[in-house]
């Protein structure tokens, strides 16, 4: 794996963390498809459940690298990265300005940790842009209206207490304690039978603009997946035998 791009197992979970701290870990060429590497490796090996995603450095990302952008064009893996439907859950680790196609990768992930004086922000509009990366179909789903309306159309950020209050982050903490958040929260859902998760993450993402009989209808098939696994049966086994339940993803 590319040295942009940091990853260690930590039991079920997966840690990915951005490293070009010099260049405010912005997005280019190798880094783009060593993360997507990373995310399709998460989503296909069965003995990992979840994923943390995180940066070193002063920033959490700043979007898209803009000098590599100025010769060869955005990152062909970028495209993917935002607007592919990873199955497992994803958890972000956040520090600094969240900015731009930094908030965009942040709303790939699933739930976030944020540090105690970062900023959450689309400021396109100050630059004749158009927050393309996934802001403005995420954040209406993720904030109120009227604070996702006033975000986008004004560029002004957002703390990570306002974000908290409003529900775009799970936890604020010092930023020393974010990445340990990050892999606690993650590890309490990777404790949990892999199937489960992916169905109930799929369930809660997709709700957005569904009747609620279209809910119902695909849920059905999932259902039928669930209670037919052989993890259905193993955690009803643990639960009467007062034990952990051994998932196999099955």
């Amino acid at each position: 794996m590319s040295d942009v791009l940091l990853t260690e197992r930590r039991g079920r979970v997966l840690v990915m963390t951005l490293n070009r701290p010099d260049q405010r870990n912005a997005l280019n060429a190798e880094l783009a498809d060593a993360l997507k590497a990373s995310l399709e490796e998460l989503d296909a090996d069965g003995e990992l459940t979840a994923g943390v995603l995180t940066a070193n450095g002063k920033n959490f990302c700043a979007g898209m690298d803009l000098k590599e952008f100025a010769t060869k064009g955005p990152p062909a893996s970028m495209g993917a990265i935002y607007n592919q439907p990873w199955q497992k859950p994803l958890i972000g680790g956040v520090h600094g300005p969240v900015l731009a196609g930094g908030l965009e990768l942040a709303l790939v992930c699933d739930l976030l940790v944020a540090a105690e004086g970062s900023s959450f922000g689309v400021p396109e509009v100050k630059r004749g842009l158009l927050a393309a990366g996934g802001a403005l179909v995420r954040l209406p789903s993720r904030l109120p209206y009227a604070v996702a309306m006033e975000m986008s159309l004004t560029g002004d950020p957002i703390s990570a207490e306002e974000a908290k209050h409003y529900g775009l982050v799970s936890k604020v903490v010092p930023q020393d304690q974010v990445l340990d958040e990050a892999i606690a929260l993650a590890e309490r859902i990777a404790a949990n039978a892999p199937l489960s998760i992916a169905a109930s993450k799929q369930m809660i993402r997709n709700s957005a603009g569904r009747t609620e009989e279209e809910g119902w209808a695909e849920q059905g098939p999932l259902a039928g997946k669930i209670f037919s696994s052989k993890d259905s049966i193993e955690g009803s086994i643990a639960f009467a035998e007062k034990r952990q339940p051994n998932w196999s993803g099955e």
